[in-house]
């Protein structure tokens, strides 16, 4: 799905629009909320997050099946299979 999306931020109760072909970092980081990250590529790891609800589109190179069904993404390079994406931030 290359479509626009919202994530949803549980703990702030803050809503971002990503939109089509764009990333949730950086989305999240226009918006002024910080989040760690360090490559910004799928490679490293360092931005996985917990997903609460929502399909994410995997487009990394770290998570194992196991990993992506257990609910983790990394969101510097992930997508959405729904129209809302619900994050544990």
């Amino acid at each position: 799905m290359n479509e626009e999306f919202v994530v949803k931020l549980a703990r702030s109760e803050a809503t971002v629009t990503v939109p089509a072909g764009g990333s949730i970092l950086y989305s999240l980081l226009t918006a002024g909320i910080e989040v760690p990250y360090a490559c910004g590529v799928g490679i490293c790891g360092a931005c996985e997050q917990s997903v609460l609800s929502g399909t994410p589109e995997h487009r990394d190179f770290v998570l194992s099946e196991e990993e992506q069904a257990a609910g983790r993404v990394l969101i510097c390079c992930a997508g959405s299979r729904t129209p809302e994406l619900e994050l544990d931030l």
